[in-house]
């Protein structure tokens, strides 16, 4: 016979059971509000709610945000990455690497410029927080995925869909490096551009890769985005997202999908970040570092000085090494086909030329080297797809920002039909 549970123990065994219970009702009642305000069918209800009984896990914790999510307090051993093959027996890693140090550490967090700089928030961490142990997570509704169109779009990039009557074509505006990399750091403003419809987004990220595009391409991106279709609002987010396949079948945003490890109870991964900057005002900036574990090979993210978690090396293949190409800048996605240019704002909505306080910009842009010393970005390339819609200037004039450049634009003008 089995020795009974000391007292704290089964108090916590009977509270799981309580919360999963009242989780499963609770995503009962989305999905039948859902079949009488979007006339989904009985059947493709029950298939969700089924996957959404596997990806939300049990909370010990749940936190209505001012901002209209649920962030649910999961024990980070019971957190849905865990339940990747790849990561079975996965023993989690709590300690961040340490940040290799870099002269612009004290320079970079300087503003020499006109206007005051402020830190991005999470409003729901002005509610509540999450205990010791667990890591918060935002809830996935029916709706999330009723947006989607369907469980196998759910949570991914669009990028294989020039077939369909409506082509999807990414345009970006962005500089890069093609060099052997361990990390970057990086500095970026953050705004709310308007977004044409649903089905469009706009973005602002870092992308370390490697691999052949198209085919087993690697990535690991994150940054800040706006995207209704995926989240059902216009609100700026934090998101992250990777890939071993080039998007084809692995992969998702934010922790929809087994993968990423979260560490961190303070941030919430697909979480409005506000206040944003403002035309000629002040200027909101985030803080983003990735680096390669020297020692386990998982690559941690940082989000301003908080080590929210880290992507196992076991779920990438050529990102398993080192990350042959990074780059930083926006990228949006226009459904109009036919050579057709939408009027989906990239950053401020403001081309480069207006400069600060105006557009977009990436500041105190750095690199892990292959000596594990983080550097300055070299023999850097710049690329925009539609330079009269979204451009780029690069800079290295002020000396405390490092390199730089402002990019971004207003899609749709005169110049851009």
């Amino acid at each position: 016979m089995s020795p009974s549970p000391p007292p704290t123990a089964l108090l916590v065994l009977l509270l799981l059971v309580f919360v999963a219970v009242v989780c499963k009702e609770t995503t009962h009642a989305s999905a039948l509000n859902a079949a009488n305000t979007m006339g989904v069918s009985p059947q493709k209800l029950e298939r969700i709610q089924k996957y959404l009984e596997k990806i939300n896990k049990p909370a010990v914790k749940s936190i209505k945000s001012p901002d209209g999510d649920i962030i649910d307090c999961v024990l980070m051993d019971k957190q849905l990455a865990l339940d990747d093959p790849l990561l079975k027996n996965h023993k989690i890693q709590r300690v961040a690497p340490k940040w290799p140090a870099s002269r612009s550490d004290d320079a970079g967090n300087q503003q020499p410029r006109n206007g005051a700089t402020r830190r991005a928030l999470q409003a729901w961490n002005v509610v509540d927080n999450c205990p010791d142990g667990t890591v918060s997570v935002r809830r996935t509704t029916v709706e999330d995925v009723l947006r989607a169109g369907s469980l196998s779009r759910f949570g991914k990039k669009n990028v294989h869909n020039q077939l369909a009557a409506t082509a999807v074509e990414h345009e970006y505006a962005f500089a890069g490096v093609g060099q052997q990399a361990y990390g970057t750091k990086t500095i970026v403003n953050v705004w709310n551009p308007s977004v044409r419809n649903n089905s469009e987004f706009s973005l602002s990220q870092l992308w370390l890769a490697a691999g052949t595009y198209g085919l087993d391409h690697n990535t690991i991106e994150v940054g800040w985005q706006v995207y209704p279709g995926m989240y059902g609002d216009s609100n700026t987010r934090l998101f992250i997202y990777w890939t071993r396949d080039a998007y084809n079948t692995t992969g998702c945003y934010n922790l929809v999908c087994p993968g990423f490890v979260q560490t961190n109870s303070q941030v919430v991964l697909g979480g409005p970040i506000a206040p944003v900057s403002t035309y000629n005002g002040n200027q909101i900036e985030i803080t983003l570092r990735v680096r390669k574990d020297p020692n386990t090979g998982d690559w941690w993210l940082i989000y301003d000085n908080i080590a929210v978690g880290y992507w196992p090396s076991a779920i990438f293949t050529h990102l398993k090494s080192y990350a042959t190409s990074v780059q930083w800048g926006g990228e949006i996605v226009n459904t109009l086909g036919s050579g057709q240019r939408t009027t989906t704002q990239m950053g401020s909505g403001q081309f480069a030329k207006e400069g600060y306080q105006k557009a977009s910009y990436f500041r105190n842009v750095e690199v892990i080297n292959t000596t594990s010393y983080l550097v300055p970005p070299q023999s850097v390339y710049t690329s925009a797809t539609y330079p009269n819609c979204y451009d780029i200037q690069t800079s290295s004039s002020d000396p405390s920002w490092g390199f730089y450049f402002f990019y971004g634009g207003p899609g749709r003008n005169p110049q851009c039909p």
